[in-house]
């Protein structure tokens, strides 16, 4: 009997006993969660995006792996996981962005915020109490303009402010950082390129992070500074520090408009990157990577008809068409203002801006990088740009040529937006102005891209006469302007280049044919005209080849040039036809060159370093 009692002793200590049961430890803490910022350091403080991590220790131990999810009180959305293995009672999540943490579902402030965990979806008798603020939102500008241009966005009255939010415009002062998009002092003198101004922005980020303690920020955009924006993400942001990217008729697939100030050597290279042929052939080719950053773009959508268009696309703002400020493949949103209002539209705002701030969880959806193939769009089609100067109490007549077209919409570009507009037609006739027969617009902001724009239907073929006057608000020096016509029917011009990116001296053939219902015409001009980075023009004569024709250019200059290809044909009428298409070629430095400039910098360092180990075994020598 005795034996038999040690034996089940024993059978019941190595758990072999038919009726022993094995119990878990039980936690000797009572269940505690823990919030770890990203040098792993416990707080209760965070800013929306931070990268943290919650830890659970104390849990009661089960025998089974269990998975625990953490939520925020009013907002059912897990925001991160992490696993209980078998007998453990402590578990950590991965790393996370803590993005839309402080606002619930509604798009309501919660700068107090309760952690809960719930263990396969029974809840864990443990909370945490945080306290969120808000991203700063970084805000940047466009095309010729400043900091300034966000003015209804900052302050104390301003847009953010009714939110709770801080605004930092580029060039504010806030942090350390002027871009350079143009000057309206000095419009000839040289603006950055988007990659120097997204540098610019690179280095104001940095400042706001520092000065908020924010590990991200939001990016509101307008025109020109959303291709800069997208530049930095896809370039030059080390580690994920936006939250998300809003643009507001940005030019993604790139506008028209600016070949006219480009025509005058006006905001170089600046004018020059927002052409329609550079944002599609180039920018957009090598500027994908997005690095998870949600992208959101706005156009603006006030124009429908093709005469009030005079150098975009339908729907249009005016300065960007709805396809352009739209083409990135992200979610867009449309609003019937112009291109110089949707920064400071309180109906933009409210309706558009301020609902994609107010994210919550899982408001952030990791976009993929965008394939670098876009699809081309639609070429639109011009008559050649005419450049000119009005001397002041002086006026000048331009002769424009219309063919047989639907649509002809004229664009002024003139800087100082004094000068008045005469049209007579091909009758002969005096034509009147107006907003409802002719689209007429009349732009009042000194940094747009068009000053003047109207249009006719169905227009007389012929020579069209446009005389500028100049007015007691020309200045005394006079005004530069240029001159096109957008048409829309008739002959259509198709120009390209063999090569986008050549080499400098590399043989870049330049092609051109002009149709008009699927037959080519015979051309009595064809001539690319070739802005250098230098500003220096030059002329490259099309001789007529196999249907098309062709000239042969070899650049000597590396960096950006325009290549404005530009053709005289004739109707079967024998009536004149006058078309432009506007290119654009990025030379690369020739390859010995790059080798050269390299092994000079690596002889350079090899010099530095032997003479050190001389000098430095002529001491020990001495010794």
């Amino acid at each position: 009997m005795r034996g038999s009692v040690l034996a089940l002793v024993l059978l019941t200590w190595l758990g072999l006993a038919p009726f022993a049961r094995v119990s878990a430890p039980v936690s000797t803490q009572a269940p505690h969660l823990a919030v770890l910022n990203r040098e792993g350091v416990a707080t209760v403080r965070v800013t929306d995006g931070d990268q943290i991590r919650v830890r659970l220790t104390g849990a009661p131990r089960s025998a089974q792996t269990t998975t625990v999810s953490f939520t925020l009180e009013a907002d059912p959305t897990p925001f991160a996981h992490c696993t209980l293995v078998a007998q453990s009672e402590e578990c950590q999540t991965e790393p996370f962005l803590s993005l839309g943490w402080y606002w619930d579902p509604q798009g309501q402030p919660r700068p107090n915020r309760r952690i809960l965990a719930a263990a396969e979806g029974r809840l864990v008798s443990v909370t945490l109490d945080v306290q969120v603020a808000p991203r700063p939102v970084v805000l940047v500008h466009g095309l010729n303009s400043s900091a300034a241009a966000w003015r209804s966005y900052l302050g104390p009255a301003g847009f953010l402010a009714r939110l709770g939010l801080s605004g930092y415009a580029v060039g504010d002062g806030q942090a350390a950082g002027v871009l350079n998009t143009g000057s309206l002092d000095a419009p000839t003198r040289p603006t950055n390129t988007v990659a120097a101004n997204a540098k610019i922005l690179a280095d104001y980020i940095s400042g706001v992070k520092r000065v908020t303690g924010a590990q991200q920020v939001d990016l509101v955009a307008h025109s020109l500074g959303g291709l800069i924006s997208r530049y930095y993400i896809a370039q030059l942001m080390p580690t994920r520090d936006v939250g998300q990217l809003i643009t507001l008729g940005s030019p993604h697939q790139g506008t028209d408009c600016a070949n006219l100030p480009l025509a005058l050597g006006f905001y170089l290279p600046a004018t020059l990157e927002i052409r329609t042929s550079y944002m599609r052939d180039i920018f957009n080719r090598l500027v994908v990577r997005r690095a998870g950053v949600s992208f959101y773009a706005i156009a603006g959508t006030r124009i429908f008809d093709n005469v009030g268009a005079p150098c975009t696309e339908v729907p249009s703002d005016l300065l960007v068409g709805q396809p352009s400020a739209a083409g990135i493949q992200a979610p867009s949103a449309q609003a019937p203002v112009l291109h110089t209002d949707l920064n400071d539209s309180p109906q933009v705002f409210d309706d558009l801006v301020a609902p994609r701030l107010r994210q919550s969880i899982g408001g952030f959806p990791n976009q993929p990088d965008p394939s670098p193939d876009v699809p081309a769009g639609e070429e639109l089609q011009f008559t050649r740009i005419f450049t000119g100067h009005v001397a002041s109490g002086a006026s000048i007549v331009q002769r424009v040529h219309i063919d047989q077209a639907a649509v002809a919409s004229f664009a002024l570009f003139d800087p100082t937006q004094s000068l008045t507009v005469t049209v007579r037609g091909a009758s002969g006739n005096i034509l009147p102005l107006t907003p409802a027969n002719n689209g007429l617009i009349v732009v009042d902001a000194p940094e747009t891209l068009v000053y003047l724009g109207y249009g006719f239907r169905n227009p007389r073929p012929g020579p069209w006469e446009v005389t500028l006057q100049a007015t007691s608000h020309t200045p005394p020096q006079g005004v530069d302007f240029a001159l096109t016509a957008r048409l829309v029917g008739g002959a259509t011009l198709q120009a390209t280049t063999s090569a986008l990116l050549p080499r400098l001296g590399e043989t870049v053939t330049l092609s051109a044919r002009l149709e008009l219902g699927g037959q080519n015409l015979s051309l009595s001009e064809a001539v690319a005209r070739i802005r250098r980075p230098d500003g220096q023009v030059q002329g490259v004569p099309l001789a007529q080849g196999q249907g098309q024709y062709q000239g042969q250019w070899r650049p000597d200059q590396p960096g950006l040039h325009s290549v404005d290809v530009v053709v005289t044909g004739s109707a079967p009428d024998g009536s004149p036809i006058e078309r432009t298409a506007f290119l654009t070629v990025e030379v690369q430095p020739a390859e010995g060159q790059v080798q050269t400039r390299q092994l000079v910098a690596l002889g350079s360092f090899a010099l530095v370093l032997v003479l050190g180990i001389a000098l430095w075994l002529r001491r020990r020598t001495r010794r």
